[in-house]
């Protein structure tokens, strides 16, 4: 089949975009891509959200996920069938235990980067130089995550371990680069106000643990802190439930009106309960780099979204709108609450996070109101700093 999509040079101030190749009708997939690595995110694996350490796939029964999201161990759920985790298929690595969905991805992971992350009998030996670095990160970086330093480990593993190292190694650097001063502020973004600190202590514990001579770019002070603004300029956020999918299971059910209002009542009421309990942390959550996704510019209007609809890191692009052939195929870096704001306060969050000002129709047309944000965004503006935060990744 032809690709539905190509990504294109643009111009030097916004590099890449993806167009579309033939007409794409609304609610149609765009296309469905696998990251060339990913990694879930450190606190999110340390809080016992179990996920494939290579897909990502939630490891545990929705019966499971709910229990331990309500902190109810006695919680029943009905439709048991319409789980869809397949327990009797998950593998360890022998060496090391971390958990796998699948034998297929205990093997893609070791053939990439296992071989070399591997930590054997010192997976809990606080003293390996990986668990240093980790620990290191998990100091500096608090939930709600945005990224995370295992996707760069996963980065050096992967081209240690290749044959063809220069592929990967331009693979990797198609990624859009930015300027030092740029750099700077992503990292700044990422690490906060002792950043130069912390990030030479992260630079010296990542050489100690991951130093390639193939690599010794990524190593320098400079070298690490483009690497640093790759991944949180690129970095998109995956997130994966065995919960969320048996709900999507349920509502698919062909049920009498009576039973079918008795089960929603039961979901709604679940979903109450646990918001209670756990908040917003309801998924499995890591990023990944993307090669198409990552060409997809902003719009304040998308015409298409992003989604994890397999419950693994295979993200799927899905059409909003109608759009013609030739068409740029935007997404929106904002969720749907920020969308609604004003173009000042819109274009304050993509400055910050991404360092652009947006110029797409809705903000061209909006392009004379005045530059000041509402009384009530006023209000908001200090208590949506880390939901921004956390946006940054989720959207980029």
């Amino acid at each position: 089949a032809v690709a539905a999509a190509e990504a294109r040079f643009i111009s030097s101030a916004k590099g890449k975009g993806l167009f579309a190749t033939k007409n794409i009708r609304k609610g149609e997939t765009v296309f469905v891509e696998k990251p060339v690595v990913s990694s879930q995110f450190l606190w999110n694996a340390l809080y016992n959200y179990r996920a494939c350490d290579h897909c990502l796939q939630a490891l545990e029964t929705a019966e499971e996920n709910a229990q331990r999201l309500l902190g109810k161990s006695s919680l029943v759920l009905p439709h048991p069938e319409q789980c869809s985790i397949r327990k009797d298929l998950h593998q360890q690595c022998p060496r090391c235990q971390v958990t796998y969905c699948s034998a297929e991805c205990r093997q893609a992971a070791l053939e990439q980067y296992h071989h070399v992350l591997c930590l054997g009998p010192s997976r809990d030996d606080p003293t390996h130089p990986l668990n240093k670095l980790q620990e290191a990160w998990r100091n500096m970086h608090y939930p709600p995550e945005t990224s995370s330093i295992m996707l760069m480990a996963r980065m050096v593993a992967t081209i240690k371990q290749a044959k063809d190292k220069e592929w990967w190694i331009k693979t990797f650097s198609q990624f859009c680069n930015k300027t030092a001063n740029e750099e700077e502020e992503i990292v700044h973004k990422l690490l906060g106000d002792k950043f130069k600190g912390q990030l030479e202590l992260l630079r010296l514990l990542f050489t100690e643990a991951l130093y390639d001579e193939h690599l010794s770019r990524w190593f320098t002070p400079e070298g690490f802190r483009s690497l640093f603004a790759l991944v949180g300029t690129n970095g998109q956020g995956i997130g994966t439930s065995s919960l969320s999918q048996w709900v999507h299971a349920c509502d698919a059910l062909d049920l009498p009106m009576l039973q079918r209002e008795e089960l929603d009542a039961f979901i709604d009421q679940l979903y109450k309960d646990i918001e209670k309990e756990s908040g917003e942390f309801l998924n499995c959550e890591g990023s990944g780099l993307y090669v198409l996704q990552s060409c997809c510019n902003h719009s304040c209007i998308p015409n298409a979204e992003t989604s994890f609809p397999e419950n693994n890191f295979l993200l799927h692009l899905t059409a909003l709108e109608d759009i013609e052939a030739g068409e740029e195929i935007c997404i929106s870096y904002l969720d749907c609450c920020q969308r609604e704001r004003s173009r000042h306060s819109r274009n304050k969050i993509l400055r910050e996070n991404y360092l652009f000002t947006c110029s797409c129709p809705k903000c061209l047309a909006q392009a004379d109101d005045a530059d000041v944000t509402s009384d009530e965004e006023e209000e908001g503006e200090g208590e949506t700093d880390d939901a921004e935060l956390e946006d940054e990744m989720t959207d980029v």
